[in-house]
């Protein structure tokens, strides 16, 4: 996580809590799937690798609770395999993007896509997105 997040109301921020804020913290999957987890938020770069296709999963609010409206997700794929970003429980979760399967984007080797949440178990893909 990069450093200063999460902040709380009163937070003290110190220089390297500030300088913190303006670089990602990596997380590097070279597996086929994975699911996003609370920590990927405030900063983190998921990077996938796999040469094959994958899969990046954004979880429900009740599996993965507190990850806030708002929140912004970024994922990087610099594996040659597509990589399908979809929702874990599908019609509980929403996933929206202007790709051609709008509940489950892909994204070409060395292009990025964000996931933003937008409300409760709904999610937006935007980016490099097919």
């Amino acid at each position: 996580m990069a450093t200063g997040f999460p902040a709380n109301s009163g937070d003290v921020m110190t220089a390297g809590m500030f300088n913190g804020l303006v670089s990602y913290t990596l997380n590097s999957q070279s597996g086929a799937t994975y699911t996003l987890a609370s920590t990927d938020q405030y900063q983190t770069l998921v990077i996938t690798t796999n040469a094959s296709t994958k899969t990046v999963s954004i979880p429900t609010d009740a599996a993965v609770p507190g990850i806030a409206n708002g929140t912004a997700v970024t994922i990087l794929n610099t594996g040659a395999g597509l990589l399908t970003i979809n929702a874990v429980t599908s019609g509980t979760t929403t996933v929206t993007s202007a790709g051609a399967v709008s509940a489950a984007p892909t994204v070409a080797q060395y292009k990025a896509a964000v996931c933003i949440k937008t409300g409760t178990n709904a999610w937006t893909v935007v980016g490099s997105v097919a």
